[in-house]
């Protein structure tokens, strides 16, 4: 296959491996799959750091024998688009999905700090049945309780304190449209018909600042496709990569 292909998974807000279990149960056949977890730290910058700490330490000396991607999703996507701030020479394509480009929207950052407090108060899974039901999932998908479950346990086994380091970080995140037009490599824009998080108008924008993208919508899907729609994204994902063994570093 030539170059070894790693897929860096970056997880969204409170979300563990288990967001990309159908891909890497997928994709782990042809290419390394590594997850990078952001338990630690409260901020971007450094949920960023750890990725590019994990494919300096992976790579070692061969960073220039393999190509890595970086799949994010969410804050995951925000994470990877850091990474490309910091350290683009490391990768050499990008996945994003369900994600947003943009610094934090002031009315969205004023719910911050009242939901961090009631998390650490005991209110995190009060908190996340909120939001969960009505701007996770497409309307199909708000009555599957497996789903629902599986989303919930993530967060939980996670806890208050990653809720409010993770709301920090999302909080003081910065605007990355800059380093999204300076990105010239594959990139793969993905998210879903009914995410109400990060809606179209995001990825379309993401879409326009790096024109060599190609972006796609996942029909009856939310804000979380790897789950909702695990074949269609599985099926994207695979394509993207393979073609890249054709495509010049």
């Amino acid at each position: 296959m030539g170059q070894v292909v790693t897929l860096y998974f970056l997880p969204g807000m409170m979300c563990d491996e288990r967001l990309f279990s159908s891909q890497i149960t997928a994709l782990s056949r042809h290419y390394t799959c590594r997850v990078v977890e952001f338990n630690t730290g409260d901020s971007i910058e450094q949920y960023a750091r750890l990725v590019i700490d994990s494919r300096l330490q992976h790579a070692g000396e061969s960073v220039a024998d393999s190509k890595s991607v970086l799949v994010g999703l969410s804050m995951g996507g925000i994470v990877a688009m850091e990474c490309l701030r910091q350290a683009p020479h490391l990768f050499d394509a990008l996945i994003l999905m369900d994600t947003n480009p943009l610094a934090e929207d002031p009315s969205r950052k004023r719910l911050r700090p009242p939901q961090i407090k009631r998390a650490l108060d005991g209110e995190l899974e009060t908190i996340l049945i909120e939001e969960m039901k009505p701007l996770y999932l497409a309307p199909a998908n708000r009555s599957n309780e497996t789903l629902l479950a599986l989303v919930l346990n993530m967060a939980k086994q996670l806890g208050p304190e990653v809720f409010a380091k993770q709301s920090k970080a999302l909080m003081n995140r910065v605007d990355s449209s800059d380093a999204l037009s300076a990105w010239d490599k594959p990139a793969l824009v993905l998210h879903g018909e009914y995410d109400h998080l990060c809606p179209p108008e995001r990825h379309t924008l993401m879409h326009a600042l790096m024109p060599q993208s190609e972006l796609h919508e996942i029909p009856d899907a939310g804000h979380l496709p790897t789950l909702e729609a695990p074949t269609v994204v599985n099926d994207k994902l695979f394509a993207f990569v393979e073609a890249l063994h054709t495509t010049p570093r």
